[in-house]
This record gives C-alpha cells, sequence and structure tokens, in this order.
C-alpha cells in the first residue's frame, strides 16, 4: 500500500520558514524603511519557495536537473545567510529585552530601547559573508584540491618498506562534475605525488556506471610504480535510483566494474594482493562496501584469507564504520585503514586549531588520521561532491601517506 503524504511536518516547516523571514524583514526594514522593501521581499520569498516545491516535483518524474540544482541552492544560500543574519539579529534583541527589563527599576519605568544600527549592520555584513562563502563553495571550492601528508610510523614494517608512498583518493562521484579542466587540475596534482602506490576508496559514480564515462580519459593517467587500486563504495552499486529490473542494476554494477579496468585500477572485491619489495612483502586488502546503515556487503575474513598474523597489512574499505565495528580490534593486526564515504559533509571548519563539522554527530572519527591500539585509519575528505555542489571549509583532498619503520 502507498505510504500517504504527512502534510503535517510541511506545514510546520513552511510556517517556521515565513517566520525566520518575517523576522529577517523586521531587521533589514531597520536599515531601509523603503516602503518597496515589503513587497519585493515577500515576492522573492514566495516566489522561490514555490519554484522549490515545482522543482522537487519535478526531479521526482525526470530525476536530477539543472533547474532543481538552480533552485534549490538558491534556497540553500538564501536559508543560510537568513539564519546567520537572524542569530546577529537575535543577540542584539535579546540585549534589548535586558535593558528593558532593567528599565523596570528605573524611575522612568518599563520602555523598550530602539534597535541598534550598529549591531544590525554588523548582522548584515555576517549575512554577505555567509553568500560570499556559499558562492565561493559553488563556483572554486569544489574543485579547490588540497594536498595532505601525513608520516606514520610501524615497529613492525619491513625494511624495505620504510620510506614507501601511496596516494589516497576517495568519493570521486564522478555524475557531479561539470568542469573537466578543474577535474584536470586534481589528477595533475596526483601525478605530481609521485607515489609508489595509488588507491581510491569508493563511489566512482552517483548512480549510474555512465556517469564515469568523459572523465575515462582523466583518471586512466594516474599511474604510480606498485600499480593503481580500488574498492566499491556505497553508491556504487546503484542502490539509490529506480532500475527497469534486477538484471539491469546487475549489468550496471558489471559495467562499471569493466571501467575500473579501463580507467587502469585493480578492483579488489574481498580479496588481497601482496606488494613486493627487495624480497619483502606487504598486504594490500580491498573490500566490496561495509558500512553500517549503507549495506554490509564486504568479508574481511575473505580478503584476509591465506595470510599470516604477522603480515603487514594495508586495507580499502570505503566506509569508516567498519574499523570501529571489526577493524581496530580484528584478531589478524591490520596496520593500515584507508576510508572515505563522509565527505566531511562538505561544510565545516579546519582553521586556527579547530576541527569541526556537522557530520561528527554521525560518526566518530570522519577525516584525517585516527589511531587506537597500535593500529591507524585515514579518513579521506572526498574527491568530489554529492548533494550540494559545493564545498565550504572542508577541500577536496588527495592524501598522501608515507610508511616509516620505528
Amino acid at each position: 500500500m502507498k505510504r500517504k503524504l504527512s502534510l503535517l511536518p510541511i506545514l510546520i516547516i513552511t510556517l517556521l520558514f515565513f517566520a525566520l523571514n518575517a523576522y529577517v524583514l523586521s531587521g533589514l526594514q531597520t536599515l531601509n524603511g523603503s516602503a518597496y522593501l515589503n513587497p519585493v521581499f515577500w515576492i522573492f520569498i514566495v516566489g522561490l519557495t514555490f519554484a522549490l516545491f515545482y522543482a522537487i516535483q519535478q526531479m521526482r518524474i525526470q530525476g536530477m536537473n539543472r533547474f532543481f540544482q538552480i533552485v534549490s541552492h538558491t534556497f540553500l544560500i538564501v536559508f543560510a545567510a537568513e539564519t546567520v543574519f537572524a542569530i546577529f539579529l537575535l543577540f542584539g534583541d535579546l540585549y534589548r529585552l535586558v535593558l528593558a527589563l532593567n528599565s523596570v527599576f528605573q524611575p522612568e519605568g518599563f520602555h523598550w530601547v530602539a534597535r541598534s544600527n550598529y549591531w544590525v549592520d554588523f548582522a548584515f555584513v555576517m549575512f554577505c559573508v555567509t553568500i560570499a562563502l556559499f558562492a565561493y563553495g559553488i563556483t572554486q571550492g569544489k574543485y579547490a584540491y588540497r594536498v595532505i601528508k601525513h608520516t606514520l610510523y610501524f615497529e613492525d614494517l619491513p625494511e624495505n618498506f620504510d620510506g614507501f608512498t601511496l596516494t589516497q583518493i576517495s568519493d570521486v562521484h564522478a555524475g557531479s562534475f561539470t568542469n573537466p579542466k578543474a577535474v584536470q587540475k586534481g589528477i595533475d596534482m596526483i601525478n605530481a605525488q609521485k607515489s609508489d602506490l595509488f588507491v581510491f576508496t569508493g563511489d566512482l559514480v552517483n548512480n549510474a556506471s555512465s556517469e564515469i564515462i568523459p572523465y575515462i580519459g582523466h583518471f586512466s593517467q594516474i599511474k604510480a610504480p606498485f600499480g593503481q587500486f580500488s574498492v566499491l563504495g556505497n553508491h556504487d552499486y546503484g542502490d539509490y535510483v529506480k532500475w527497469p529490473s534486477e538484471p539491469a542494476k546487475a549489468q550496471n554494477l558489471q559495467q562499471l566494474k569493466d571501467y575500473h579496468k579501463k580507467l587502469g585500477f585493480r578492483l579488489l572485491l574481498d580479496e588481497h594482493v601482496e606488494l613486493v619489495k627487495g624480497g619483502e612483502k606487504i598486504i594490500l586488502a580491498g573490500i566490496e562496501n561495509w558500512g553500517i546503515g549503507f549495506g554490509e556487503r564486504g568479508d574481511l575474513d575473505k580478503a584476509l584469507q591465506n595470510t599470516a598474523a604477522g603480515d603487514f597489512k594495508i586495507l580499502l574499505s570505503h566506509d569508516p564504520s567498519h574499523w570501529d565495528a571489526r577493524v581496530k580490534n580484528y584478531p589478524s593486526k591490520i596496520q593500515l585503514s584507508l576510508a572515505g564515504h563522509t565527505h566531511g559533509m562538505q561544510f565545516g571548519i579546519e582553521a586556527f586549531g579547530l576541527k569541526w563539522s556537522p557530520v561528527k554527530y554521525r560518526y566518530k572519527h570522519w577525516a584525517g588520521i585516527k589511531t587506537e591500539n597500535g593500529r591507524y585509519l585515514n579518513v579521506n575528505r572526498g574527491f568530489g561532491f554529492l548533494g550540494f555542489s559545493g564545498r565550504i571549509g572542508i577541500w577536496p583532498e588527495i592524501t598522501v601517506i608515507e610508511l616509516k619503520r620505528k
């Protein structure tokens, strides 16, 4: 039976949105008392709201399209900027309330203090800064690739692998790209690292294998002396779109696996390979996606079959929740795990000693290096983007890790 759509949550959200706008308008009227401000403001807000509802309906019929992206991103920018404006305006109004309550005990009695233009001006400046940040994130930030380097020390690293380097990227999401030249700059940065090994930790596409076709020529340029290896992510299985049939979905997945070969990537599907240098070896294992809430397909036991407890192991596993659930306490020590998946939510702050993103409330460790139980995990912030066509504060990442022997 088709589930009925509840209108109550939609009605509540709509009322809250219009209450926010009424409050924002009261602040704008402090700055500009023009008679045209009120009608122009509400025509824009109501028009944008109806455009969003229409875009959502069209997306359900036609799938993701340019109109939906433009309207949804405009709505997001306006909502974020208004929220920031309202927060700073509220601070000023709370201060006015404190002064008003204090006036009760004064000889002249209770009275409101007019809004300070200086405080409203500051709120408006923050409103403009928010719009500028989102504009940068959408136009430039999503391709502002960063190389992040780590040096990790291991007592059990084979001597001949002392100084061995690997480059990791994750979450390409090729279907979201719109600027091949910008993507090429990222590819050039990857090759410029001249690492011994290249690994990709899943989510090559958003849904359909065909999304990678325009970029096969780009990613096939990536080369490393010890090879290029990859695993699948949750989006690679096509679980988030409706297929004509199960065979069509299976064919899409098989085609994606074939595209990994065209890229020159050795796709590891619950298996491992031995990397040999100077007569010594390390194990590179990769599993199918295993993530709490995103499908627990991967078989770690199978991937490490016929390996020894004393082998030095590197594991490619898309979702970092796998590390917490199984890997960090796995009986056979896995010295280094490489994951992605979180994107750092493409929004946050990593500056001045601060590291914060809303994704921290979903994942205990969402970016960078974590160590526990004598084992390391690196979570790559992602090479591409999904949903929000931009990045603010959490930039696309190319990770370079150097292995050193203690």
